[in-house]
């Protein structure tokens, strides 16, 4: 036994062929443990992430086990230092993409993943995917490069400082574009409004959100044309959720003056009757009414009601005071209007 250790220990290629015969069965034994062991637990969750993971790290864990193995093994031959140089830059780079492989593979399963759970994740949605999958690529190949560059000795300072330049330029020559796309994101990330909606902006825009891009957003009005507004634009400006709030209904109110004079217990029935009939005022809550105001020429009403949507707004506007006007006239109720009166105190003589 003794003999054999002896022999293994000074000669150089029985010591790197044993080296490297250990490392393959390590690496044969890593990948059952992996493949059959981890995998079958893995299976057992709900999610396949851990799937996803076990898969993409199995080449990569056996090929930087045999490299360390195959690294160590040559480091007792009597290499020329270019030749070792060659040999651990190739062995790295192999290394390195694979494991970038690995990597963007299982970032793309989290990514997918994420955007299925869009109430949990509201950054991560199926529209935005592309554009964060683009960004993790980047990022996981721009790592990758440069551990490549780093394992051949090149200098990657004067690049850097190319690319910093260069990305300046393009900041300033598209800042506009970015600026968009920027707010597009953060938009997307925190959900001021969402597809469906109805919106009102500060300058006068109103419209259901037909699309949220990242580089715009896309209302729809009630007349039927379609506003593209850069998103920006959005990011800068007050937004008015008529959708938002714990639900969709939105409070309608219907400003009504009569004369002086009147029964102010028969305009209030003839209201609160007015909005129990209408199509669409919800009952829950019940409509109401409020005498608001003690003015110049009329006593002024309030009628007050919910819509399920804002949708409806107009439509119950122009019911409720369709059928307002016709009950007062049924009621013989007047509604007061403004008028002028001119007092002549002494006609003109004639000459």
């Amino acid at each position: 036994m003794s003999r054999i250790i002896e022999i293994i220990e000074t000669n150089e290629y029985v010591f790197a062929g044993v080296v490297l015969v250990a490392t393959i069965l390590a690496a044969i034994v890593i990948n059952l443990i992996t493949r059959g062991v981890l995998l079958r637990m893995t299976r057992k969750t709900k999610t396949n992430i851990d799937d996803v993971l076990i898969k993409a790290i199995n080449r990569p864990l056996f090929v930087t086990v045999v490299m360390v193995g195959l690294s160590f093994a040559i480091e007792r031959f009597e290499i020329e230092e270019s030749v070792q140089y060659i040999i651990d830059a190739s062995m790295i780079t192999l290394v390195v993409i694979l494991w970038t492989g690995a990597i963007k593979r299982f970032g793309t399963a989290i990514l997918g993943a994420l955007a299925k759970k869009i109430d949990d994740y509201k950054f991560v949605q199926e529209r935005t995917l592309p554009l964060l999958e683009i960004a993790m690529k980047m990022v996981v190949y721009g790592g990758a490069a440069y551990g490549i560059l780093l394992a051949w000795h090149v200098d990657v300072t004067a690049w850097l400082a190319s690319a910093g330049i260069l990305g300046l330029a393009i900041g300033f020559a598209a800042k506009d574009t970015l600026a968009n796309l920027f707010s597009g994101v953060f938009i997307l990330a925190d959900a001021p409004y969402k597809i469906g909606d109805f919106i009102v902006l500060d300058s006068g825009e109103r419209g259901r959100v037909s699309d949220i891009g990242i580089r715009s957003t896309r209302l729809l009005t009630r007349d039927d044309i379609q506003i593209i507004v850069p998103n920006a634009a959005i990011a800068n400006a007050k937004i008015i959720n008529e959708t938002g709030g714990p639900t969709e209904k939105r409070r309608v109110k219907i400003d009504v003056g009569v004369a002086y004079g009147s029964d102010i217990d028969a305009v209030r029935e003839v209201l609160i009757d007015v909005a129990a009939k209408s199509e669409y005022l919800s009952q829950d809550p019940a409509p109401r009414v409020r005498f608001r105001e003690l003015g110049d020429s009329a006593l002024k009403f309030q009628l007050m009601g919910w819509i399920d949507e804002p949708v409806f707004r107009g439509r119950a506007v122009d019911d409720l005071l369709t059928t307002i006007y016709k009950r007062f006239n049924d009621e013989s109720i007047e509604i007061p209007f403004p008028q002028q009166d001119v007092h002549i105190k002494q006609a003109p003589s004639k000459s």
